[in-house]
């Protein structure tokens, strides 16, 4: 067992730092402890992907694999406080998998074996348990819906009459996760947790989100008598993060 501050630990976490290079984040601080690493299957926008994950006793990292246990890129960082996992049960050729979610994005993963998973599970939990007993803080409520992969949805889930195809795109509501066309998520609106800027979301999320506000408003209204403001919505404008539109994070 590497313990805390041990110079063994150190040469571990700088090993997966020269592994990522200068495009990675320092992950070295006092404290962190690497607990363990991996490969495991990461449910993209467009298809599974074997990614690198680390689990620190504070962070979750991946990043893509460019060489096996030498170099990763496009590392991503991800604060086990905010974290919350969900078990998947088997499905067809997707097995031993789970959700990772958190507020701003959530995702699964596919271990290789049922036991893979249940260590995976185990130590992250811990992990967890662990940091939330220490900062007396409570696990986070609000998590960021798992995307719909684009592989499941050749007909719009809204409106149930689009067809995609290479010119017509599908895209994703950030409040549901669901594949919809562009008429049929036209509307944005500022999901809490996830950015301060209005987001794309579906017209049956927009309609519901909306209808919340309004009546959050009333309330505000009734004991403040403050304006209060409405919920903000526009054109046809995607804010693609880096993992999924450019093979990078699920925010096309």
């Amino acid at each position: 067992m590497i313990l805390i501050n041990s110079e063994a630990n150190a040469r571990r976490i700088q090993m997966v730092e020269n592994c990522f290079g200068s495009s990675g984040q320092p992950l070295y601080v006092p404290g962190r402890v690497l607990v363990g690493e991996g490969v495991l299957t990461k449910m993209c926008r467009k298809r599974p992907k074997a990614r690198q994950f680390f689990l620190f006793n504070d962070i979750l990292v991946y990043g893509n694999i460019v060489i096996g246990k030498k170099k990763y890129n496009k590392q991503h960082l991800i604060p086990l406080e905010e974290v919350q996992l969900q078990t998947l049960e088997d499905n067809g050729q997707y097995r031993n998998g789970w959700l990772i979610r958190t507020a701003t994005k959530s995702f699964a993963v596919y271990a290789a074996t049922q036991t893979e998973k249940q260590e995976w599970m185990a130590h992250i939990n811990k992990c967890i348990e662990d940091l939330l007993r220490k900062s007396g803080k409570k696990p986070v409520e609000t998590h960021a819906a798992v995307w719909v992969p684009d592989s499941e949805a050749n007909i719009c889930m809204h409106c149930k009459k689009t067809q995609f195809t290479m010119l017509i795109r599908r895209h994703h509501c950030r409040n549901c996760g669901a594949v919809v066309c562009g008429p049929c998520s036209s509307k944005k609106f500022v999901l809490a947790g996830q950015s301060t800027k209005p987001l794309r979301v579906c017209l049956d999320c927009y309609d519901s989100l909306s209808s919340m506000k309004r009546e959050e408003s009333k309330g505000i209204s009734a004991n403040n008598n403050k304006p209060v403001t409405s919920p903000e919505s526009s054109g046809d404008d995607d804010s693609d993060d880096e993992e999924e539109s450019k093979d990078t994070h699920d925010q096309k």
